[in-house]
Parts: structure tokens; C-alpha cells; sequence
């Protein structure tokens, strides 16, 4: 998966549309938590768009992006309270990784979860990161059950986060985006650890 992403490294921050994305998955994000003193996931972080405006208001954010090159590009922008991790999300990456279990108020995944290879996996390991009390936020293309192509449906999402364990989760469609073919809804989903 890396492989493909780091093609799109050099001109991802100068994608218009990347960047009305991200922007509309933050201002999504600030209606329902409180960033300020926060310590933030960011996963499949990429060149770190969404990254360096959470940073602006948490009190850290660690990085997650397999592709080294969107790792690169994020790492140049020199942000003071972010680490950045270039990896998979692995039992391992967990195991021996110091300070990441349990360590995070909230996860946040914008346009990743959809591209994993096993999404019902990663919610799990995801949800060995967040402290009691918080929150996975994710943001993905809408879909039908049915319909080919990347995204989830809401059932999907609400499954997945049922059988991951969180007891409290929601999906809404926050936004959408035009494109040549028209609207493009995105489905946002949030989980509480509790």
C-alpha cells in the first residue's frame, strides 16, 4: 500500500481538493471534541494536513502513515509536538512501542481505514490506544452495502465498531465533495471507549 501512496507525496499538499477535505473533516472534528490539551492519534496521517491543525490546539499528536515518503513530507514541517511513527499498525508496533496503549484521547482517521487491509482488525488495535472516555473519529466515503469502490456504508461502520467492543458510536455524513461525476458524501464515524 505504501508504494502507491509515496507517488502521491510531492503534490499531495497542493491538491486542492486533499485540502478542502482535510479542512472540512477539522471543522467536523471541532463540533464534537474539545481538542485543547489533548493527546491525538492521527491515523494514516499521510503529509500531515489534518495533523498540523489538530497540533495547533493539542497538547501532542503522534503520526501514523506507512508510506515513508508522505511521512517525509509531514516530518519537513518541523511541528513541535508531533511524533511521527512511519508504519503499519501492527500487535507489535503496540507491544514495543512505548506510551502508545491506552495513551490517546482521541483517534482520528481521515480517508484510511478505508484502504487497510483488515478494517475490522485495525478498529480493534485502534481501540487498544484510546483512554477510557475517548474517541475514534473517522471519516470515509459513503456507499452502498453493495455499490463497488472505497468506503463504507453506515451498517458497515456501526458493525465494525459494535464488534470492536465500543458501546456508544454514531455515523453522520458531516459533509460531501464535488467532483466531475457530482456529490460525494462523506460518512463520519465516532466511537467512545467506555
Amino acid at each position: 500500500m505504501s508504494e502507491s501512496w509515496d507517488d502521491y507525496a510531492q503534490c499531495w499538499d497542493s491538491n486542492e481538493t486533499v485540502i478542502l477535505y482535510s479542512h472540512k473533516a477539522y471543522e467536523s472534528l471541532v463540533n464534537i471534541v474539545d481538542l485543547d490539551g489533548s493527546n491525538v492519534l492521527d491515523f494514516g496521517c499521510g503529509t500531515g494536513l489534518l495533523t498540523q491543525r489538530i497540533s495547533e490546539h493539542a497538547n501532542s499528536v503522534v503520526a501514523l502513515d506507512p508510506s515513508e515518503k508522505m511521512i517525509s513530507v509531514l516530518t519537513d514541517k518541523h511541528l513541535p509536538n508531533v511524533k511521527v511513527i512511519n508504519s503499519e499498525l501492527t500487535q507489535y508496533l503496540l507491544t514495543c512501542t512505548e506510551g502508545l496503549c491506552g495513551s490517546f484521547d482521541v483517534i482520528v482517521a481521515s480517508s484510511a481505514l478505508a484502504f487497510v487491509s483488515d478494517y475490522q482488525a485495525t478498529l480493534n488495535l485502534l481501540k487498544q490506544l484510546l483512554k477510557k472516555g475517548g474517541l475514534l473519529v473517522q471519516w470515509d466515503w459513503l456507499k452502498d452495502n453493495d455499490e463497488p469502490g472505497i468506503g463504507f456504508s453506515k451498517e458497515r461502520i456501526e458493525l465494525a465498531l459494535k464488534q470492536a467492543g465500543f458501546s456508544k458510536y454514531s455515523t453522520s455524513v458531516p459533509f460531501s465533495m464535488e467532483s466531475p461525476g457530482g456529490s460525494m458524501p462523506v460518512i463520519m464515524g465516532i466511537a467512545e471507549h467506555s
